[in-house]
């Protein structure tokens, strides 16, 4: 497994990237099948309305990922963190579960800024998952973390940085399994 790659996740205000708001990043480098924990970016992101305003947080969002208005209130707001984010992410390939998700929400958001979200690839370990486990039902990262024996730092699921750790490793022990190129296998 060559070259470097990004796994990244967001935790948003709900699910669409042209209403919702992203309250956090998490993301860390893998190069040549090694995953580098010390390269990490993590942050919150305060949440703001399109007129600067803050946005609160929905109770149901904030149900799921557990990250409070009190919580982001000093974050940095995301046109802060976006370009240092974009820069953490450089020329590597991007990788995420449900990439699909994660990564419409970052094409928006830097559309915003006047930035562009363009990575030379996006895997997806779902569509991994599919390939590696094509009987199972169910590709969500809970079942997919189960089924190779990953386990989530205490309080870590459903943050961008514990559910980025299980997906880094979930991505190497994929692509080792399927014993094909990532690159190959990008989803665009």
């Amino acid at each position: 497994m060559k070259g470097e790659y990004v796994v990244f996740d967001l935790e948003t205000t709900g699910l669409s990237p042209e209403r919702d708001a992203i309250v956090e990043i998490g993301a860390l480098k893998i190069r040549d099948g090694q995953i580098r924990e010390q390269e990490r970016f993590e942050t919150l992101v305060r949440p703001l309305n399109p007129d600067g305003s803050v946005r609160p947080i929905p109770w149901q969002a904030a149900r799921v990922h557990g990250i409070s208005d009190a919580m982001v209130r000093l974050a940095p707001a995301l046109g802060a963190v976006l370009p240092d984010f974009l820069e953490f992410v450089g020329a590597a390939a991007v990788v995420a579960h449900n990439a699909s998700f994660d990564s419409g929400f970052m094409r928006i958001a830097a559309q915003r800024h006047g930035l562009l979200w363009a990575p030379t690839s996006e895997l997806c370990t779902v569509q991994l998952s599919r390939r590696a486990f094509p009987r199972e039902r169910s590709h969500n990262l809970g079942a997919l973390a189960q089924r190779l024996g990953l386990e989530f730092a205490p309080g870590g699921r459903h943050r961008s940085f514990g559910d980025v750790q299980v997906t880094a490793r979930a991505f190497v022990e994929l692509s080792r399994r399927l014993e094909a190129s990532p690159p190959a296998l990008a989803q665009r």
